[in-house]
């Protein structure tokens, strides 16, 4: 399972004081930190909140600059707005990529999605569209649907395409772990070869010992058909939850990389 790591997200404050200082020692320390703990994708999130689009744009250029010259892995550039995205990706250069994120948008989709083919990057897709997220699993696969479309109508093959189920905090809603695990296995079989990718700790929001419920859903959603997870690489206990659930669904041949792990 790929593990995108979550921490490069200027959302959080001291991530937001490295971007705005622009702390390049901070910044490699932190995606460093990752990688070392078995990410095999760093996202990339520079929005603060202060200043104008072409500020975001500076700010993604740089932090993007700065961590190709300090990392092997792939970056995961994240934004919302396409020319963002773009910044990232065109200062990536010819280095493999990926674009978080698309939603079925009838305006932002095909600037996205254009990004994705003119830069050979793998594309997450949420499945939701403007009104929001659907309640149904059947509601948000017709999102996955003109994702997949756009994808087709641009020459991006469904391989290359990580749709997000979209995960609802159980604590509001004690129906959503399974309405995500059922869109996992829906999305699988609806678009053949596509891969399915979560925010994990979203089902555990606002419940006590957050880990033990992140670390069950995970095997849970292995089970279910997941390939990727955009979380905190450097939680020991949760790359645990990952090597065990790997070995349980039979994705670690001879369990060679839970045995490594857990002698190290």
């Amino acid at each position: 399972m790929i593990v995108i790591g979550e921490k490069i997200n200027a959302t959080r404050g001291p991530v937001k004081a490295i971007i705005e200082q622009r702390d390049s020692q901070g910044l490699k320390e932190l995606a460093e930190k990752q990688v070392r703990a078995g990410a095999g994708y760093i996202d990339v999130n520079v929005g603060t909140g202060v200043g104008s689009r072409e500020h975001e744009m500076a700010d993604m250029d740089w932090a993007v600059g700065v961590l190709t010259d300090a990392i092997e892995p792939p970056l995961c550039v994240d934004s919302a707005d396409p020319a963002v995205l773009e910044a990232g990706l065109r200062a990536m250069g010819n280095r493999k990529a990926m674009i978080n994120s698309a939603k079925a948008d009838e305006d932002c989709l095909p600037k996205i999605v254009g990004l994705a083919a003119r830069y050979d990057a793998g594309l997450v897709g949420l499945a939701m569209d403007e009104s929001g997220i659907p309640p149904t699993v059947e509601g948000r696969l017709a999102a996955c649907a003109k994702i997949a479309e756009e994808c087709r109508r641009q020459g991006v093959p469904l391989e290359k395409v990580f749709f997000d189920p979209l995960v609802l905090p159980v604590s509001t809603d004690i129906t959503q772990g399974m309405v995500t695990l059922r869109t996992i296995r829906e999305i699988k079989v609806a678009f053949e070869g596509a891969r399915t990718v979560m925010g994990l700790s979203n089902i555990s929001f606002g419940l006590p010992d957050r880990l033990r419920l992140n670390a069950a859903f995970l095997h849970m959603a292995l089970s279910a058909g997941l390939d990727a997870a955009i979380a905190d690489a450097t939680d020991d206990e949760l790359m645990a939850a990952v090597r065990t659930g790997e070995v349980l669904v039979g994705r670690d041949r001879h369990c060679r990389r839970y045995s490594r792990a857990f002698r190290r």
